[in-house]
């Protein structure tokens, strides 16, 4: 049967099915996260300083509701801008990072009274039914204001404002470590996404044959007190256990412990949490820390990082009844069909920070993995690359500009929308970042 291009694009860029009534759930929920990260903060702190690794605040809302605008009122529904200087001040494709603390911005009365005023205007939009080719473009923007919640978390670590209060639960599992290797035959695994799985981001595209030699992954990530046990062995002055581009970061930053861990005092490690200096708890998963120190810390314990194809196999694959080698089929989740829940992963704002690794129980893949969903980001050893036959989708500056330059992190974290931490789901960052809410999980050698 032919096939119009209408259907075409359709079945490459496939949705979820969200129903008008449900993207507006999502689009109130997104966006009650990004205020509650942001409505209290002072004039001075909307901006901050200039830094690389952060955007101004009340710059970086008006992106989220200028996202929104340009792909849904404006691309989708064919209205006007709502502001007619809106692209020059908010197209992250356009204005460089390092002017954006000079622009004239709307102020933050003005701000937070343009992302209401898009808001207002989808909620009428979406007042009846929905077609395909639009609703994926509210997906889209909805899970651009997901991503942005999660750096707005970040960034108010990295700028020492106080926690966030009233997102996640502040009492945090006491549930200890979780030792051990879990075995994956080999095989051959299916990576990446299908048109199945609903939205899917152009990177994912498409599933593909990897084959994989069987495998032993650790059941957890690595914790503090794990990771506490590299320093105090000299880990980060010896070069042995350094890359050459490791050793270059290393030395450039001085770095002799994570970015926020403090020098040990009375044989206690601890870190500054936002505003607060807290005592690390042991057993829960380490966290900022670059591409570079997990890879020194695996020299260091004789462990590797896995592959994205293995890290993916461990979390959704089965094994053949014979346990001979990878079943053709995967889960949906790491525990099989079911929504994400507390007791199965520390996502969506669960908890409040990471909590200790054997939590989250109910949430073991088939393997005995834990917490491959939620908790903190875990880098691979991947770099980030186009998946063969790689064709940008509308948004083209999402993923085609930083292949080549930065690693792929799997999993999620505990500030991780479940829209975006689905198993397939490819995040990349530059191996020296130390500000996002990263850690690693190991295999043996």
């Amino acid at each position: 049967m032919d096939h119009t291009p209408q259907d075409r694009a359709h079945e490459q860029r496939p949705t979820s099915g969200a129903s008008a009534v449900e993207l507006v759930a999502q689009l109130r929920e997104a966006r009650h996260r990004t205020r509650r990260l942001t409505e209290e903060l002072s004039s001075s702190e909307l901006m901050g300083p200039q830094i690389a690794i952060v955007n101004p605040v009340l710059w970086e809302i008006g992106h989220v509701g200028w996202f929104h605008e340009y792909w849904t009122l404006r691309h989708a529904h064919g209205r006007a801008p709502l502001i007619e200087r809106g692209d020059r001040l908010w197209d992250s494709s356009n204005v460089p990072h390092a002017t954006r603390w000079q622009l004239d911005l709307p102020d933050r009365v003005g701000t937070f009274g343009y992302m209401a005023d898009v808001l207002a205007r989808q909620e009428d939009l979406l007042g009846g039914t929905i077609d395909e080719d639009a609703r994926y473009f509210y997906e889209l923007a909805i899970r651009h204001e997901d991503m942005h919640v999660e750096a707005l978390t970040y960034s108010r670590q990295t700028l020492s404002y106080a926690a966030p209060q009233e997102l996640g639960d502040a009492a945090r599992p006491d549930a200890g470590a979780l030792p051990g290797d879990a075995a994956v035959p080999g095989g051959t695994w299916r990576l990446g996404s299908t048109a199945t799985d609903g939205f899917v981001f152009d990177n994912e595209k498409w599933a593909h044959e990897a084959p994989l030699a069987p495998f032993r992954i650790a059941r957890a990530p690595v914790t503090h007190a794990e990771f506490a046990a590299f320093i105090e062995a000299g880990g980060y002055s010896t070069r042995e256990f350094w890359s050459d581009a490791g050793w270059t970061w290393r030395q450039s930053r001085k770095a002799e412990r994570p970015v926020y861990w403090q020098p040990k005092r009375d044989g206690v490690w601890t870190a500054r949490r936002y505003r607060a200096v807290e005592e690390l708890a042991p057993h829960a998963p380490v966290v900022f820390v670059t591409w570079f120190e997990a890879e020194a810390w695996c020299r260091w314990a004789g462990r590797r990082l896995p592959s994205e194809a293995e890290w993916e196999a461990a979390a959704v694959g089965e094994s053949t009844p014979d346990s001979t080698r990878l079943a053709d089929r995967r889960r949906r989740w790491p525990w099989g069909e079911a929504q994400p829940t507390p007791a199965r992963a520390n996502l969506d704002y669960a908890f409040d920070g990471p909590v200790d690794v054997a939590a989250c129980a109910d949430g073991d893949s088939a393997f005995g993995c834990r917490q491959m969903i939620g908790n903190v980001w875990e880098w691979t050893a991947s770099d980030f690359l186009p998946f063969a036959g790689f064709a940008a989708d509308p948004y083209k500056d999402y993923s085609q500009p930083w292949f080549g330059t930065r690693k792929v992190l799997r999993g999620g974290c505990w500030a991780t929308s479940a829209r975006i931490a689905r198993p397939a789901y490819r995040n990349f960052f530059t191996p020296d970042r130390n500000d996002v809410l990263a850690g690693f999980r190991t295999c043996a050698l």
